[in-house]
């Protein structure tokens, strides 16, 4: 295997994917999100259409991302909801068909970190902090090089216009504004 072709580096004691570009694998991406329902029930719900890529450097201090969702590809698993989420009482696909994030800094140490970056949502653009653990490599049956990421955050869904709700009879709201993010990301070594 020549030097370029090696997909992992040690870096401070602790193996690491190798600088480059690492496109996401969007068959093995998972965007999800989970609120409350009556304040009380986790609803979980995910993005199937997510695409992206991350330029890892030889800092990893230095390394970027950037990742577009396709919003029509939520799934919560109920028909009904899933429309409504569509609709412009929240993501309103029509007129905003894709969500960003694009990574601002990124604070690396050993396995892991946290990383900020711009997520827009509807046109709004708000920084959001997330965890980020490195998982492994593994190459597959194809010989295609793999880095596994997991990464988890919660952010107040009003900050990007995500407003509605109802009240309800003995206090409190329908659907929670605090919505936790979970993400499991597979990368492939592009070059």
């Amino acid at each position: 295997m020549t030097e370029s072709l090696i997909p992992t580096r040690v870096v401070d004691g602790v193996e690491l994917p190798a600088a480059g570009t690492w496109r996401i694998d969007p068959g093995h991406a998972e965007v999800a999100f989970v609120g409350r329902h009556f304040m009380l029930t986790k609803v979980r719900g995910r993005f199937t259409a997510v695409d992206g890529a991350v330029e890892v450097a030889e800092d990893p201090a230095d390394s970027r991302i950037s990742v577009t969702i396709e919003m029509a590809s939520v799934n919560s698993g109920d028909q009904a909801r899933d429309d409504h989420l569509r609709s412009a009482d929240f993501f309103d696909v029509e007129s905003n068909p894709v969500a960003t994030f694009v990574s601002t800094g990124v604070h690396w140490e050993g396995n892991g970190g946290s990383m900020t970056g711009d997520l827009t949502i509807k046109g709004v653009t708000k920084p959001v902090t997330l965890t980020v653990d490195y998982l492994g490599y593994a190459q597959d049956p194809w010989d295609n090089h793999r880095a596994v990421f997991s990464a988890r955050g919660r952010i107040n869904r009003e900050d990007w216009g995500l407003t509605w709700n109802m009240p309800l009879a003995k206090g409190g709201l329908l659907v929670s504004r605090e919505i936790d993010l979970e993400l499991e990301v597979e990368l492939i070594h592009a070059g």
